[in-house]
């Protein structure tokens, strides 16, 4: 029984598609549906670890451009942008670097601050979070059909 119990706890490996989907909607490059990314990572890792600030939170083992992902959110309906973010074990140079190496899209500083936000032509954006990057796509809901 305690094996069991354990098993539980175990953080669950990322699915193969987890690069293109989820990387894709990081880096703004597909449609935003927060319903549809809640039950990819509820599907991929189980159910969410916390639900705060408007958004369900997960963890599992991920990478994502080669860097180690620590958390996952996706925004819930109290928020008026639909959202998909990832904690990355990496300073935002790094994940930035590792991006443009990998699919060649590039997150350009957005001012000459200490610590800017990094932001994409397809309006990424990494930031700073607490020594590792925040990177996140978010968009306006978009109205209901009919309105």
């Amino acid at each position: 029984m305690a094996l069991l119990a354990l098993a539980g706890n175990v953080a669950q490996a990322a699915p193969s598609t987890f690069g293109p989907v989820i990387g894709s909607a990081l880096l703004c490059r597909s449609q935003l549906d927060n319903a549809y990314f809640h039950s990819y990572l509820s599907t991929a890792f189980g159910p969410s670890t916390k639900h705060e600030g408007g958004a369900f939170w997960f963890k599992g083992e991920a990478t994502l451009w080669g860097k180690q992902v620590k958390e996952l959110m996706v925004s819930d309906d109290t928020n008026a942008m639909v959202f998909i973010a990832a904690v990355v074990d990496a300073k935002p140079e790094e994940l930035e670097e590792a991006i443009h190496g990998a699919v060649g899209i590039r997150h350009k500083p957005a001012d000459a601050s200490q610590t800017p936000l990094r932001v994409s032509s397809a309006s990424s954006v990494i930031a700073y979070h607490q020594g590792k990057s925040k990177i996140y796509c978010a968009r306006y809901k978009p109205l209901p059909p009919g309105r």
